[in-house]
């Protein structure tokens, strides 16, 4: 997006922080701190094992983890979409991007951070976030207030699919947003969609 936004008309970033390093401090602080500490402590003694394909490593992340931040709802209720997503997910990729625990990053993206080169965005930029993420709904949401022509929306009751979870929310915000580009109602600087305009930092 930075390097051929001339060519975007619209950028639209879902439950994804701009910053690997702060997201790892957010799952520092928010869900290891909110996990029951045996399990957490189960959990860390199979990643120090790199015991990874344990059936049991799973089933604590399922349980303890899944259900509470990446997709609020029993597994067995998830739709046949993220089921797919996951039974086909190439781990001779993800591993080495992201590293194999999930209650982190550790992988080649472990010091990725565009942070600084949000205000070179031009274009119209929603942020997505929710309460219940594994990523901070308050950077992302500060994100939008780092672009020239940013907008922030919040899903309550939503987790990092909040697609899925809180669709209904997720999914008004973003047909809301791509209806203001297409008809040009997008003002300069339109930050959170239910917030008030606050002025564009690079412009004062």
């Amino acid at each position: 997006a930075l390097r051929h936004q001339d060519k975007l008309k619209a950028l639209m970033i879902s439950n994804m922080m701009s910053s690997i390093p702060a997201y790892n401090e957010y799952a520092k602080t928010v869900f290891k701190s909110q996990m029951d500490p045996e399990v957490l402590a189960e959990l860390k003694a199979f990643e120090a094992a790199e015991d990874y394909h344990n059936p049991r490593y799973m089933e604590l992340l399922l349980e303890h983890h899944y259900q509470h931040h990446v997709l609020r709802m029993p597994p067995k209720d998830w739709p046949d979409a993220v089921k797919l997503g996951f039974d086909r997910l190439n781990t001779d990729v993800y591993i080495p991007m992201q590293g194999p625990s999930e209650l982190g990053a550790s992988g080649k993206l472990k010091n990725w951070d565009r942070s600084a080169d949000l205000n070179q965005l031009r274009i119209p930029t929603l942020t997505i976030g929710a309460t219940h993420d594994t990523m901070d709904p308050k950077h992302m949401e500060w994100m939008a207030s780092q672009v020239q022509r940013g907008r922030y929306h919040h899903c309550p009751n939503g987790s990092h699919s909040a697609q899925f979870d809180d669709a209904e929310v997720y999914f008004e915000g973003l047909i809301r947003f791509i209806r203001d580009v297409d008809t040009t109602k997008f003002p300069g600087n339109a930050y959170g969609s239910n917030h008030p305009v606050v002025p564009n930092l690079q412009e004062k």
